[in-house]
């Protein structure tokens, strides 16, 4: 029960400190699941990341369920996503119910602009995070600015592109080994 506790406390933490989506989130859960708690290991974690693009539902819970699931079963997974769920229903229940109220207020405006400030600041440093572990040669070099430059300048859906980098990426890592 203390490691199903310990994990609610972590992912609730997490969620609690996590402005701005899943991106935004991204250098908390290195920080605390990867080098503070050693529940998995970077690689992992940018693994963890890409299904949880691929899936439906919120990036945080699909990570916190993986990040359980790996270490003790469903009933982990069940208290990671308990976890990093609680803070944002609590804080969008108190937000519902002021929210008329403080958005007049400019203090509350310039705060909020200073938020989105620093949550674009968190997902640049995720990019940098999962590029360093991510990229591994030149091939995903390419996958990725092909992949950043669709999904800025097309219209074409973002489901498309990751299919289409999925598939090549087995297609390269294919004819690598082929070639051994």
């Amino acid at each position: 029960m203390k490691q199903l506790l310990d994990f609610f406390i972590t992912f609730c933490k997490i969620g609690g400190l996590t402005f701005g989506g899943g991106y935004a989130m991204l250098p908390l859960l290195q920080k605390e699941v990867v080098e503070n708690k050693g529940w998995v290991k970077e690689e992992e974690l940018v693994e963890y990341y890409a299904i949880s693009q691929c899936i439906p539902g919120p990036m945080a819970v699909s990570i916190a369920i993986l990040v359980g699931y790996k270490q003790k079963g469903i009933a982990c997974a069940i208290f990671a996503a308990l976890g990093i769920i609680m803070p944002s229903i609590i804080i969008i229940m108190l937000l519902a119910a002021l929210f008329q109220e403080i958005m007049d207020i400019p203090l509350v405006g310039h705060a909020f602009a200073g938020i989105r400030i620093a949550v674009v600041a968190l997902v640049i440093q995720s990019v940098v995070v999962l590029g360093k572990s991510g990229v591994k040669d030149i091939y995903g070099l390419l996958i990725m600015v092909v992949a950043f430059i669709l999904a800025t300048f097309t219209d074409i859906s973002i489901i498309y592109i990751i299919v289409a980098a999925g598939i090549l990426g087995i297609f390269i890592r294919k004819r690598g080994e082929d070639t051994k």
